[in-house]
């Protein structure tokens, strides 16, 4: 055994690692769907349906999988957004 291997100190960064490696990320209000928001809404400005967007959402090179109600939700609470964005700018 070396010298400078001290096994309580490798012990205690594996379980830190192991730890990180359970957390789950936490979005902070944040969605997946967040960073194409222009894209889907233009999609769906011209008549795409959610399971066109999570379609769109699939392919490479977003390769985002999601569920069909995630993507709905998404954009109802988008467009509502998007609409009193607009009553406010009046």
């Amino acid at each position: 055994m070396s010298d400078d291997f001290d096994p309580a100190t490798e012990l205690q960064r594996l379980q830190d690692l192991k730890r990180l490696r359970r957390q789950r990320p936490y979005w902070r209000g944040r969605s997946q769907l967040d960073p194409y928001t222009a894209e889907l809404l233009a999609l769906h400005d011209q008549g795409a349906t959610p399971a066109d967007l999570r379609d769109w959402l699939a392919m490479p090179p977003r390769r985002l999988s999601v569920h069909h109600s995630t993507v709905s939700r998404w954009l109802r609470r988008t467009l509502a957004q998007r609409q009193a964005d607009r009553r406010g700018n009046r």
